[in-house]
């Protein structure tokens, strides 16, 4: 008899046990009463039994059943029970096999040799003499002469510093006629007229949004190397540099809007507020990332732009003038083309996806997630649809970078097979689970969005889970833990902004600090134009640095 039989057959003899101490103490109504309960998950096989017992009784004047009869029901119930969870349990553990790994006598593995020192690092000649003792010869006494010279590479880190850049400024006058004098460009700058360089600004928005360093910890690494910048002042060149990136935001949100995969989650964020009782409201951030497939050399990779927006409150609709909720960013969605979202199934988004117009996909990650959950409460049988879930995910594993035909028929001949027999799995045990259990909870929220789970089975485009953007909110999660709160609604705006670019070149595996001073400067020289845009995103920057 399998584990699951067994757990099945021992749940069956408490309930059967109950019944009995009820029926030696005469307490007839409150059996009827337990079968009552469970007339719900098995009303089908009680009906019959109980239409036989009413032949039997046929003629009899008293409504009353005996103890007997109530003992078969029980028993009854009780082996259909087990033999269901038990035949479901089979199925799923041979559509989803976890086969532990053999125990093989390896080879002794050979010493583990020194990762290679990057090409690309910076070589810095270090000379070292011998010492004046041993540089005469012990035979002759002469000088030795230099043959030559033994090279070690270490790799080491030079101290950062702070320098004061002295911006030469060439200036060129005609000697002949002695006309208009030229004079050279002013030197990169965030601020005209500031004293503070691009790369200074870089690293104070990155360290805030990226590192999650408050303002405080950056003025103390700062004085360490010999500079005391005020706080005010560092606050004032992160609002002045997320200012001049609103055109990359705005035009990374119209990219996320136009790509063929969209992917949406939203995270909190205080922000200081004094009309509220304790001096805080929770506003939201609002995570995007658009994916687009793109075929180079042959090969099929992935796109990513990542987009973030503030709302004062976490409704489905903005509150304030100009806010974006996820469900009139959806629609924006709606009127552009491709309609496919990858989201949880939180309400907030349920309007968006009753109008025609957007496909929703679901999160497999979050479905598992429940599991997980019911396994921590000490529900060991989890374990079988968790392990469904880890056979889904090797197959993604393996098919990662495909074409999406080689995904797909990946997914119909090896997925789709042990989905079926994971939601038939859950519709077995849903007739038993009560629903406040954390199993039961995991069973429900699988079966209640099937459809939109189990999408990606018939689209080798789409993704098994929404994952991009759930990792992207992790930078968020500890600017929250460590700087508490944005200070105002704009703020937190020009928080969205810097998560937008810097989330994107995360995606991209951009260095942001080379990006922003590169790119801050050419914005705060004036007026930038829609032609130019395509270079100032981090995605441009890329290819230009590249070629």
């Amino acid at each position: 008899m399998t584990t699951a039989a067994k757990r099945s057959k021992r749940k069956s003899r408490d309930v059967l046990d109950v019944a009995r101490e009820l029926l030696s103490s005469g307490d007839n109504d409150a059996v009827i009463e337990l079968i009552e309960k469970l007339l719900a998950s098995h009303a089908e096989q009680l009906r019959a039994l109980v239409h036989d017992a009413g032949r039997r009784r046929r003629g009899r004047k008293n409504e009353g059943v005996s103890s007997a009869q109530l003992t078969m029901f029980l028993e009854e119930l009780a082996k259909q029970e087990a033999e269901a969870t038990a035949e479901a349990d089979d199925k799923l553990r041979g559509a989803a096999p976890v086969t532990p790994k053999e125990k093989t006598t390896k080879a002794k593995k050979p010493p583990p040799r020194r990762r290679p020192i990057p090409p690309d690092l910076p070589r810095v000649r270090n000379d070292i003499p011998v010492p004046p003792a041993e540089r005469a010869c012990p035979v002759c006494g002469e000088e030795r002469t230099c043959i030559g010279h033994e090279t070690t590479s270490i790799i080491d880190v030079e101290p950062a510093r702070v320098i004061v850049r002295e911006d030469r400024r060439e200036k060129l006058a005609c000697q002949r006629c002695e006309s208009q004098v030229v004079t050279a460009p002013l030197g990169d700058k965030v601020v005209e007229g500031g004293a503070y360089g691009s790369q200074l600004v870089a690293q104070l928005v990155v360290g805030k949004y990226a590192d999650g360093l408050p303002l405080y910890r950056q003025r103390e690494q700062l004085q360490r190397l010999g500079l005391d910048m005020p706080s005010s002042s560092m606050g004032d060149q992160i609002a002045w540099a997320t200012d001049l990136l609103q055109p990359v935001w705005r035009a990374l949100r119209d990219r996320v809007l136009d790509a063929r995969n969209l992917h949406g989650d939203g995270t909190s964020l205080p922000v200081l507020d004094r009309d509220s009782p304790k001096g805080i409201k929770t506003g939201a951030l609002w995570g995007w990332v658009g994916v687009d497939l793109v075929v180079e050399d042959g090969a099929t990779r992935e796109e990513c732009s990542a987009f973030f927006n503030y709302t004062s409150t976490a409704r489905k609709g903005g509150q304030r003038e100009g806010e974006l909720g996820p469900e009139d960013f959806l629609n924006l969605r709606r009127a552009r083309g491709s309609p496919y979202v990858i989201v949880d199934a939180a309400g907030v988004f349920d309007a968006s996806f009753l109008r025609p117009g957007l496909i929703e996909v679901g999160c497999n990650m979050h479905a598992r997630r429940y599991f997980i959950k019911a396994l921590d409460a000490g529900d060991m049988r989890a374990a079988l649809p968790i392990a469904a879930f880890k056979n889904l995910y090797d197959v993604e594993e393996v098919v990662a970078g495909k074409p999406p035909a080689a995904k797909l028929r990946a997914r119909q001949r090896k997925s789709r097979p042990v989905y079926d027999e994971l939601i038939a799995w859950c519709q077995t045990y849903k007739r038993s689970e009560p629903p406040s259990s954390a199993l039961g909870k995991a069973v429900r929220y699988l079966l209640n969005h099937q459809v939109a789970l189990t999408r990606y089975l018939d689209d080798g485009c789409l993704p098994i889970d929404n994952g991009v953007v759930e990792r992207l909110h992790r930078k968020p999660a500890v600017g929250r833990r460590n700087y508490l709160f944005a200070g105002s609604d704009a703020g937190a705006e020009r928080a969205a902004i810097a998560y937008s670019v810097l989330g994107t070149c995360k995606l991209l595996g951009v260095n942001p600090i080379e990006y922003l001073a590169d790119v801050l400067p050419v914005l705060a020289r004036g007026i930038c134009i829609a032609r130019d845009l395509p270079a100032l995103m981090p995605s441009g920057w890329l290819a230009a640095k590249r070629s």
